[in-house]
């Protein structure tokens, strides 16, 4: 798997060291340079890439702002000289965090990462029909907010509906991406890219609060937290 890369990073040392780190990794191709985040957020306007190594802290727009922009962005690296940003950075869903300076060794453990993550995604369908009061529905998985199991049936709640059908809990789950879907409960499965907070032990997502069993406790902080 070749994956099309883009450094947006205003130091030329740091510019440097990445442009040689992905020239020493031959699945990887460097597509474009960037020292500041405007050019780069117009040049992700029209065209797509598979991966960015981008720096946080930058003049006029910053690596998160830029990133918050971005509609569908691609897998995307964070690198900075400042550790405090790590959490703001992985509630945006990125891959990993390059914590400067980083030795080889840390920057193809990050790059490793992203390669399991597209691999994983590629193989569970963004949508999954579902036959619930008769009717046959085509659902996004992206707006899928939880399954709730009730014996052989589930309620699937998602950003614009409730459909309850027959199925069990353990054949739908073999059907969700498990790098966004997580079960937190014996009769829960949540998105966690749909998450609105975390109190103590319950989840609140789209209006719902879901508790956090104790034998998914440990899963659940690893994936989330």
């Amino acid at each position: 798997m070749t994956l099309s890369c883009l450094i947006i990073e205003d130091e030329p040392v740091a510019r440097d060291i990445l442009r040689q780190y992905i020239q020493d990794v031959p699945h990887l191709t460097l597509i474009k340079e960037f020292d500041e985040g405007i050019s780069a957020s117009s040049y992700l306007k029209e065209h797509s890439v598979d991966l960015i190594f981008l720096d946080i802290n930058m003049p006029k727009l910053s690596g998160i702002s830029l990133l918050k922009s971005l509609t569908k962005p691609p897998k995307v690296i964070l690198t900075t000289a400042y550790s405090e940003y790590a959490l703001e950075g992985y509630e945006l869903d990125v891959v990993d965090y390059l914590l400067k300076p980083f030795s080889f060794e840390r920057f193809l453990k990050a790059v490793n990462k992203v390669e399991v993550k597209q691999e994983t995604e590629s193989s569970f369908p963004t949508d999954i029909t579902i036959k619930a009061d008769k009717k046959l529905y085509r659902i996004s998985t992206d707006d899928i907010l939880t399954v709730e199991g009730n014996g052989d049936y589930l309620t699937l709640k998602t950003t614009e509906q409730k459909l309850t059908f027959y199925r069990t809990m353990k054949s739908f789950s073999e059907e969700l991406d498990p790098s966004k879907f997580l079960r937190v409960h014996k009769s829960f499965i949540v998105n966690l890219e749909k998450i609105d907070f975390v109190e103590g032990n319950m989840i609140q997502i789209g209006g719902t609060t879901i508790p956090i069993g104790q034998a998914y406790k440990d899963e659940f902080k690893q994936k989330f937290l």
